[in-house]
């Protein structure tokens, strides 16, 4: 299967070009606790990460791409 966006990204993709450093995983946890945040938010915000992070030019997703995904998942 060819991937032509982020959003078409199934869980074993989302499980190698989605990779985050135990902070991040820390700040998503957070996140996901204490807003309530399903399963499919977690992989929602995961994508949107990843899309913040290709548009900047970043090889790995960062904290910063993480955050923004978040606020734009919960508002």
């Amino acid at each position: 299967m060819r991937i032509y966006s982020n959003a078409q990204m199934t869980n074993r993709h989302i499980k190698k070009f989605c990779q985050i450093d135990d902070a991040s995983q820390k700040l998503l946890e957070m996140a996901i606790d204490k807003f309530g945040l399903s399963a499919r938010a977690y992989t929602r915000i995961l994508k949107v990460a990843r899309t913040i992070a290709d548009i900047e030019g970043k090889e790995n997703i960062e904290a910063a791409h993480l955050s923004e995904s978040i606020i734009s998942n919960i508002g």
